[in-house]
């Protein structure tokens, strides 16, 4: 059971662990750094994190298992070509540089050392030497499709989530906003679209469905039931029984509008989620935060707030602020309003870590 916590915030990463009772901070580095995300490989213990200094670039350093932090390469992309009329969806110019590192993912079992990020404004990287170098997966910035991206709460497109299929560490799906979500077979060299099914509330046929400009928001996988998916939508909750070919929408109540899921490791029919107000508004239902878990695949929610502010609560947790352990009874969760959350049954009831933190971008279980 995981017994460390890394939460990357504007201003710093914070390490919370689990005295004899309680959790609490137990130390911080990068401090007054805007640290967007943090990865903990289980494969050797190496911690890594990502920053974005704005007007210096996006960084990336990485820790060696009881070793000190040390700056590494940072995904990277290449020149763009001299007089390509690359838009976006919008029809805005793509910028062909690193604005941000929006996801991080160890590669498989078998692939030591292996490591995938995904960024603004869009392109996917893969790294063989734990982050000494990186490779721009080309196939998939090189689609004609990759055009038809755009912006959705960001103004411009980027990939926040990946999935390593534990079955074969060839088979990768990724999560764009908002672009849909592709799959890859082998290893990169060619992609499909992978969102049919989805759909935002209105639009004509055609424009609303296509699944190239769906927006998810996180999506996940079930390690030991691989075929099953929940996706956190702009326009609600999806679940995929295969292989995210098809995807279905799910109800939840008070909201099906949010940013961040887990998935039980275990069960593919648990799943929690943190509702909120959708669009312009964006803050909990009411003004009471909670968390909904579903235990049935979706057909039914328990709305979970003991521990959790039951008024006057405004905070939004992003898509990477909300983290579950490989046992799936801890999760955790931050919010933009410092507030750290952690829960060891399952979410039934929930202690406050911390609720002095800078804004909270991402929580990840080490």
């Amino acid at each position: 059971m995981s017994e460390a916590i890394l939460v990357s915030t504007r201003k710093g990463l914070f390490e919370v662990g689990k005295g004899k009772s309680e959790w609490a901070v137990k130390d911080a580095v990068f401090l007054g750094d805007n640290v967007t995300l943090a990865l903990h490989d289980p494969r050797d213990g190496t911690d890594y994190a990502a920053l974005n200094h704005g007007h210096f670039g996006v960084k990336l350093h990485r820790r060696n298992k009881g070793g000190a932090w040390t700056e590494i390469a940072a995904p990277a992309y290449p020149p763009k070509p001299e007089g390509l009329n690359d838009l976006d969806g919008w029809g805005r110019p793509v910028k062909w540089t690193t604005q941000m590192i929006w996801a991080l993912e160890p590669g498989g079992a078998d692939e030591p050392g292996t490591l995938w990020a995904g960024t603004m404004p869009g392109g996917l990287f893969r790294s063989r030497d734990r982050g000494e170098s990186w490779d721009m997966i080309r196939p998939l910035w090189d689609m004609p499709e990759r055009n038809k991206w755009l912006g959705g709460g960001a103004d411009i497109p980027g990939i926040h989530s990946i999935c390593v299929d534990p079955r074969s560490s060839r088979t990768v799906r990724v999560g764009i906003s908002c672009g849909g979500v592709w799959v890859t077979h082998d290893g990169g060299e060619s992609w499909a679209q992978s969102a049919h099914g989805m759909r935002f509330d209105d639009g004509p046929a055609g424009v609303a469905d296509d699944p190239h400009t769906q927006d998810p928001h996180m999506m996940v996988q079930c390690p030991a039931v691989p075929e099953r998916f929940w996706v956190q939508h702009h326009c609600g909750i999806w679940r995929s029984a295969d292989n995210a070919k098809s995807w279905q929408e799910v109800k939840a109540r008070p909201s099906s509008f949010g940013f961040g899921v887990v998935v039980h490791p275990k069960d593919p029919d648990t799943a929690w989620f943190v509702p909120g107000i959708k669009d312009e508004k964006r803050y909990p239902v009411d003004g009471k935060l909670v968390v909904t878990r579903t235990r049935d695949g979706g057909r039914s929610f328990d709305v979970l707030d003991k521990g959790l502010p039951g008024s006057h609560a405004y905070d939004i947790v992003f898509r990477h602020a909300l983290a579950g352990d490989e046992t799936g009874d801890r999760l955790a969760f931050g919010s933009t309003t410092g507030n750290l959350w952690i829960s060891e049954d399952q979410g039934d009831s929930w202690q406050t870590v911390s609720s002095t933190l800078p804004p909270v971008h991402a929580v990840r279980f080490a």
